[in-house]
């Protein structure tokens, strides 16, 4: 037996794929002051077997980042470069506000510490490590420690002496274990979000290993799976667990309605998440989560705070607004019986999109005149609730732009692949306004996560810095030493033209040229070319569910509201398909 869970900010969806193939689902309430309690009333209810396997998508880490509850972190980085995490980068997000509001690093500048040593940019030491005993001494008291020393991915061996050294200390991890590449601040940066967010994913999966005795592995932001003592070391790729698994599960529906790219759009309670996928999913190595960059491979995911506990109020301007603010599991929208703020899913009751008797097969509680008496604080319900899916459709609309147009896509040659309890209520209406005309709904909508995260192989991504080298073939077989024995290998660089700020990862041998030419629109095969990084991702296998029609249940978690004009049927897994008349 293995079981998929996605632990979402309103409810935590599980999967179980039985010994005989059967796919089953179901739905818990989530706690936000507790997400293991839930997840370990799920696996008892379940009832499965010691030998089961259970996947699991984690909102820890990001939880912890968004809301900057993370554990007491120090930072400790080459002697004079102390203040590299509050410096950052010059480029500025707003760019014609002239008194912006600074940026608010994770680390306080009085727990950044600088180690006597210097390692220049050809790998040669120049000053070796002195200082440690000090180190050692300045750092007593803090939770957890991030290293990055200056020009480490040329040579990690004063990293390595910093670990050995501060080991007892807490959670120390340094930027040669976390992301080995060049670019000091985006480095820093992510090893210290590790560093940040690491305590509570340890002692978070270390809840979950003794509440349950069964082979435990969590998704991570490359769409890939890690073992959970990994997940406890590298706990910065489990930033965009949950999504990841949607993405995973969305990339199969599409391939199995016969369409080689789509766009992903998972509506939850709390937030919406959308991508772009070919074949397989887009992955970015230039990723920022609430403005801190992550330097690790991840889904090229975007992020809106629209779901259906996103909150509907008038602003100061007196105009509509909806989210990110969000009510959550608790006290959640209106209808649910315990709190009074209006939201999306009080909005599509009020408007009988959501049928009060047969949610989540009727488990679930609805009260229409308490979503009704919520909207009827912003004005008259019906116009009310019809004026939030509007606002809400917007917002959405914008992070669809964001993946495709952005990109240089155009939506229109997309079918939309909608999930999520909420995604099938806005999808044809989304469609609309974008001009797409394919919706496919998957039978299992309102748990694809979950499912999604069944669907993901393990693996893990490695990489070295290659800058100035010419040895590549001994540097990647460095890095094919790190994977599990048995793995299927794929090389990867990332590449630029001499002189570039930032450049492309490629399959290795790959014609650079010929990528530059299709994402910016030119190439010039005169100019010199640079390897600034080398990359291998190592992929092992797993025991994939069935799809096909007849393998499971019936999902119960989601609705999904088809306007006048769209035609619809349904493939051989399942899934609604919806295509626009217009």
């Amino acid at each position: 037996m293995r079981i998929g869970i996605d632990s979402g900010g309103t409810f935590t969806d599980f999967v179980v794929l039985h010994d005989d193939g059967r796919l089953g689902s179901f739905k818990l309430r989530s706690n936000p002051d507790s997400p293991a309690s839930v997840i370990l009333e799920g696996i008892r209810r379940i009832g499965a077997a010691k030998s089961a396997e259970v996947v699991h998508g984690s909102t820890v880490a990001t939880n912890a980042l968004l809301e900057r509850k993370g554990a007491k972190t120090a930072f400790v980085t080459t002697a004079g470069f102390e203040d590299l995490l509050a410096i950052g980068r010059q480029n500025r997000p707003e760019l014609y506000n002239l008194t912006p509001e600074p940026a608010r690093p994770l680390v306080p500048r009085e727990l950044c510490y600088g180690a006597v040593e210097r390692i220049l940019f050809d790998g040669s030491v120049e000053t070796p490590l002195r200082n440690v005993a000090a180190l050692k001494r300045q750092l007593a008291g803090v939770e957890s420690v991030a290293i990055c020393l200056l020009h480490s991915y040329q040579n990690d061996v004063h990293e390595r002496a910093l670990l050995e050294a501060l080991e007892g200390i807490g959670y120390v991890c340094a930027s040669c274990d976390i992301s080995p590449e060049f670019r000091e601040f985006e480095r820093a940066s992510t090893t210290v979000i590790n560093a940040y967010v690491g305590p509570l994913m340890d002692r978070y999966l270390g809840e979950l290993e003794r509440g349950c005795s069964h082979q435990l592995s969590v998704m991570q932001s490359n769409g890939g799976v890690l073992t959970a003592s990994e997940a406890r070391r590298h706990a910065v790729r489990t930033i965009l667990s949950g999504p990841a698994g949607g993405v995973a599960g969305a990339v199969e529906i599409a391939r199995l309605a016969g369409f080689r790219r789509a766009i992903t759009f998972d509506m939850g309670g709390t937030s919406t998440d959308v991508a772009l996928a070919g074949k397989k999913a887009r992955l970015s190595t230039e990723a920022r989560v609430d403005g801190f960059p992550l330097r690790v491979p991840m889904l090229d995911i975007h992020t809106a705070g629209a779901g259906g506990g996103s909150i509907a109020y008038i602003d100061a301007g007196g105009s509509l607004r909806v989210g990110p603010e969000s009510a959550g599991a608790s006290p959640g929208p209106a209808c649910y019986g315990v709190g009074d703020l209006p939201t999306v899913t009080d909005a599509h009751v009020v408007l009988g999109r959501i049928d009060a008797a047969r949610l989540m097969g009727g488990t679930l509680r609805i009260e229409p005149a308490r979503a009704e008496r919520a909207l009827a604080r912003l004005g008259k319900p019906a116009e009310v609730a019809a004026a939030v899916i509007r606002v809400a459709n917007s917002n959405m609309e914008r992070a669809i732009r964001a993946v495709s147009v952005e990109r240089g896509e155009d939506p229109r040659d997309f079918p939309l692949v909608a999930f999520g309890g909420c995604g099938g209520l806005h999808a044809c209406e989304l469609a609309e306004s974008l001009g797409i005309r394919t919706v496919i709904i998957p039978r299992m909508a309102g748990v694809l996560s979950a499912l999604g995260m069944l669907l993901a192989d393990r693996q893990r991504d490695f990489s070295i810095g290659a800058i100035g080298a010419s040895d590549f073939e001994a540097r990647f077989r460095k890095l094919e030493k790190l994977a599990a024995r048995g793995a299927r290998i794929e090389r990867l660089a990332d590449v630029r033209y001499a002189g570039q700020s930032y450049e492309l990862t490629i399959p290795w041998g790959s014609s650079f040229h010929a990528a530059h030419q299709r994402v910016y629109g030119y190439s010039d095969r005169k100019r010199a070319t640079q390897v600034v990084t080398l990359r291998v991702r190592a992929t092992v296998g797993v025991a994939r569910p069935s799809l096909r029609k007849g393998t499971r249940e019936a999902d119960y978690g989601s609705t999904t509201f088809v306007p006048p004009g769209w035609a619809r049927r349904s493939d051989s897994a399942g899934s609604l398909i919806l295509t626009s008349n217009s």
